[in-house]
């Protein structure tokens, strides 16, 4: 059951200060690619500075899975224009590498080895790459070519003053969480369109699939993609880092108590 927003709406009209301030944060992963679009092999390039310390540039999973970083950022057009500047830089620094443009990965060969990001040899850096080593075994190689944007904000003071009445933050803890918490559940309710418009991602290169069976209907669409005819995101179904087991885990939402 879809639940009525009328009255949300009309709230947000009659205080439209209250999202004023809201701080926002972008992180954007992209596979290095060769000329040929398959994975490059390289190390991460020493022009973009350490993947360990850089503050906006570093990787990810793999050795290849760049991630880009915004600081969090009150004002949209800045955020935006930020991570622009941070792409076109990196761009100019790859040489003959591209950046792959889709969340699903590029051709990956039957067997290839696929490094995981390094980090130097500080205690560290060993650990950021053990703890990759453990997702490896534990999800298996390729999924860490898997790419995406993550969207992080946080709603301001005047807000929670307004919708609940708090003082601070302080004496605000219990209904700034309940706040949040009714988000997530809304997002879980309506998070599906956000990909379907903006992000959609139906198609992937057969060689994701390494030959295993899937029980997905997907249909050829020539060169070794397929595709999914009403898909919206590839990324977030089973073959990526959605499952149904998540769902056997008991997990809920409606309060910090229960979930933690």
């Amino acid at each position: 059951m879809i639940p009525d927003v009328s009255q949300a709406l009309a709230w947000l009209e009659k205080h439209p200060q209250a999202l004023q301030g809201i701080q926002r944060g972008l992180e954007r992963e992209t596979l290095r690619v060769n000329a040929d679009g398959t994975l490059a092999t390289t190390g991460h390039p020493l022009a973009l500075g350490s993947a360990l310390t850089h503050k906006w540039i570093t990787t990810d999973f793999a050795e290849a899975l760049l991630e880009f970083i915004t600081p969090v950022d009150g004002d949209i057009e800045h955020m935006l224009t930020f991570m622009r500047d941070v792409h076109r830089y990196t761009a100019r620094q790859l040489g003959d590498e591209r950046m792959w443009p889709l969340s699903m990965p590029c051709y990956i060969a039957p067997g290839q080895d696929i490094e995981l990001a390094q980090y130097g040899t500080s205690n560290v850096g060993r650990l950021k790459t053990l703890y990759r080593e453990g997702l490896k075994n534990r999800y298996g190689a390729l999924m860490q070519t898997i790419s995406g944007v993550h969207y992080n904000f946080s709603l301001p003071m005047a807000f929670w003053q307004a919708k609940c009445g708090v003082e601070d933050v302080e004496s605000g803890k219990e209904a700034i969480s309940a706040g949040y918490f009714r988000s997530i559940r809304n997002y879980y309710r309506f998070g599906w369109v956000i990909p379907y418009l903006f992000g959609a991602s139906p198609a992937i290169c057969s060689s994701f699939l390494q030959g295993k069976p899937t029980t997905l209907p997907f249909e050829e669409a020539g060169n070794g993609m397929y595709y999914l005819p009403y898909a919206t995101s590839l990324r977030l179904s089973d073959l990526g880092y959605t499952n149904k087991s998540q769902s056997n885990l008991g997990i809920t939402f409606n309060d910090l108590h229960e979930y933690v």
